[in-house]
């Protein structure tokens, strides 16, 4: 092999592990930088910073929204409730995919958030789109109004959380699938405080005391959270 040949394949080569190295990075292998440097994801940060965390447009690289959305199975002829919707990074993304999409909130300040971004909405959109306050230990839904429920970031905040979860049966229809999406308790670059998470164990053993049945656990999907699905029956 003559001189210049080597110094092709040399260039190569590195040309190749650099092109290799970025699209690893974007595609999760390394995120660290995909993180907005001012996220804050406690519940004591201030309106401003969950905003600019909740909606930062990197999110959708580690979240991957659509990947979370199939497992509420077919939607397009059902209500699906976004508890805990914060900003509304769920709740419109299912807007495009259900018939219906009851956004809940306690924080009276993302409710008028969701309700700005409503006023944006089609009419057509705003007459599926509800945004509904909730209180601590209600989400004040109907009797079997909701045929799926999906809690991001929600479920660890929520108070006396095996009652709450007792009640909430009566608000799902027959069939309804519940989808939990948590932070890990691993040491990850990404999400609240230690004391703000909760363990998927945890998780399981509440929804089972709580009369849950299917209970079904995904530890490897998301790059920087759980995901544990659940049923009535």
């Amino acid at each position: 092999m003559d001189q210049w040949s080597k110094i092709i394949i040399l260039f190569l080569t590195i040309f190749t592990i650099v092109l290799w190295s970025g699209c690893r990075e974007r595609n999760g292998s390394t995120q660290s930088d995909l993180i907005g440097k001012d996220a804050n994801w406690s519940k004591g940060g201030e309106f401003e910073e969950k905003v600019s965390t909740y909606e930062d447009e990197d999110r959708h690289i580690w979240q991957k929204p659509d990947r979370v959305i199939k497992l509420l199975g077919n939607i397009e002829d059902k209500t699906v409730v976004d508890l805990g919707a914060g900003t509304g990074y769920f709740a419109l993304k299912l807007l495009n995919k259900a018939k219906k999409v009851i956004a809940l909130d306690i924080d009276p300040e993302f409710i008028d958030f969701l309700e700005r971004k409503k006023a944006l909405l089609t009419p057509s959109q705003q007459e599926r789109f509800e945004v509904r306050m909730a209180k601590s230990n209600d989400p004040m839904l109907k009797d079997g109004e909701a045929d799926a429920i999906l809690l991001v970031n929600t479920y660890v905040y929520i108070p006396n959380r095996v009652q709450y979860f007792r009640n909430l049966r009566s608000k799902l229809s027959p069939g309804a699938k519940i989808v939990i999406i948590e932070f890990k308790m691993k040491d990850i670059p990404n999400g609240p405080p230690p004391a703000e998470k909760i363990s998927l164990y945890d998780v399981e053993r509440e929804l089972k005391e709580a009369g849950y049945a299917n209970i079904l656990t995904d530890d490897t999907a998301l790059d920087y959270q759980y995901i544990v699905t659940a049923s009535i029956n």
